[in-house]
């Protein structure tokens, strides 16, 4: 699927929501290790939303933390001439 990204913070929940859409009931969520849970397409599981969870927790530790997901990132067209 060819989506932007989309990044917001709830700071009073203390989790980063990483969005290709927004999220919906039929969604399934499945959750991966260090506390990241995935939300997926229900007809094929594909990866639609990520939630990470503690994230200004995270943040205040300086360590680096990498999601158990892979991307094929690319430039969008929106903006660009």
């Amino acid at each position: 699927m060819d989506a932007a990204l989309t990044f917001t913070c709830d700071r009073e929940a203390d989790i980063l929501h990483i969005d290709t859409c927004p999220p919906y009931q039929e969604q399934e969520s499945e959750e991966l290790e260090d506390e990241i849970v995935a939300r997926l397409k229900p007809t094929n599981g594909e990866v639609e939303n990520l939630e990470v969870l503690f994230f200004s927790t995270r943040l205040m530790r300086r360590e680096m933390f990498r999601l158990p997901v892979t991307a094929e990132l690319r430039l969008g067209t929106t903006g660009r001439t």
